[in-house]
């Protein structure tokens, strides 16, 4: 296996990696609202060979094996913590047309031309290379071939904004996410993908904005004390007492708290392009 992405591989190996796959119901529960629009846009079909791009724990990827019986859900990532719950669960929960390889996205040796759809939510964010990614899964679709996949918008001005804007004045750095860039926002501008889809080849490239309900927690204190254990806040807040940023961030999850949960509502592009 060859990787070149050695940052996100050293993070989603050792904490981040751990506690995505230790609390994958958890994260699921954020991120599945977007799910059914992910896979509508995909339009996989019953035959369809499906790359799930970051798969983690696994959820999209056996979504996508139901919606194509008679083809095949293959999901690469580059975290073994997750990869090992991937393949739990797919047994557990009976899911025999999916497969789960450790790998780097950017350089994987898929076959040419392989696949006819590629997939992914909330994971493509985290590229060093995007164009070499994106080339790379270009190369492996067949012509015609498509790709959809959702990341995060800009969360000024959102429930989750709202929350990170008040953790961010309890962190030394002033901010909860890194900049346009690079880390969780690097795929949070529309016109900045179709700049890097277009370079990798894709055509038919579109970007839509999106809504869907994330849930943090049982109550805010729940809520809290799942967020403080996101390794990019851990990260962030350094060596500096947790409590007072806790205490602050349950305050804010609180007005979110309604129906037994904490509901957010959630902002992501939805993005589609062909090859």
């Amino acid at each position: 296996m060859q990787i070149v992405n050695a940052q996100q591989a050293e993070a989603w190996n050792t904490y981040e990696g751990e506690h995505w796959a230790r609390h994958h119901d958890r994260y699921d529960a954020v991120n599945s609202g977007f799910n059914d629009l992910l896979l509508d846009a995909a339009r996989i079909g019953e035959r369809d060979r499906v790359l799930d791009i970051g798969c983690g724990n696994g959820q999209v990827t056996r979504l996508a094996a139901r919606r194509a019986p008679l083809g095949h859900a293959f999901g690469v990532d580059l975290s073994l913590p997750m990869l090992t719950t991937a393949r739990e669960l797919a047994a557990a929960g009976d899911v025999p047309n999916v497969s789960f390889e450790q790998g780097d996205v950017q350089v994987h040796p898929f076959p040419d031309a392989g696949l006819d759809v590629a997939v992914s939510r909330f994971a493509v964010m985290f590229f060093a290379d995007p164009v070499a990614a994106f080339t790379n899964i270009h190369r492996a679709l067949r012509p015609g071939g498509r790709l959809a996949f959702i990341s995060m918008t800009d969360p000024a001005g959102t429930d989750l904004g709202e929350v990170m804007s008040v953790l961010a004045g309890h962190l030394p750095q002033g901010r909860a996410f890194g900049d346009h860039g690079g880390g969780p926002l690097s795929l949070s501008d529309p016109e900045h993908i179709t700049t890097l889809l277009t370079a990798a080849g894709f055509r038919d490239i579109s970007a839509s904005f999106t809504e869907a309900e994330s849930i943090w927690g049982g109550d805010p204190a729940e809520a809290a004390d799942f967020l403080m254990g996101w390794g990019p806040v851990r990260f962030n807040l350094g060596p500096a007492d947790p409590a007072p940023a806790r205490a602050a961030v349950e305050t804010a999850f609180g007005r979110f708290a309604r129906a037994g949960a904490v509901r957010l509502r959630a902002t992501a592009w939805l993005v589609t392009a062909t090859r």
